[in-house]
């Protein structure tokens, strides 16, 4: 199990970014949250299978085609046993 706590910056909100995420966190099985930030990113705690996680974040890169990526700092977390679903908070 790896978990993991990503800041993505750019273009990344009101552009559908957390609902994508929520998306294709849930495709790929994976759990976690995702939240704005008040600094205008994204804020992502996603856990999972190693290589799924880390399939997960290059995809994530992509973004919606209206959202633009510009960087991802990416921070080894603890796995949380309560975090089973993939949700969003506001």
């Amino acid at each position: 199990m790896l978990a993991l706590r990503v800041y993505i910056k750019g273009m990344v909100q009101g552009v559908g970014f957390r609902a994508y995420t929520k998306r294709l966190a849930n495709s790929y099985g994976l759990s976690g949250w995702v939240r704005n930030l008040p600094d205008g990113g994204v804020e992502v705690f996603v856990q999972g299978d190693r290589d799924v996680v880390w399939d997960f974040l290059k995809r994530l890169m992509e973004g919606p085609p209206i959202a633009r990526v510009e960087g991802m700092e990416i921070r080894k977390e603890v796995s949380k046993d309560e975090e089973r679903d993939f949700v969003i908070k506001y």
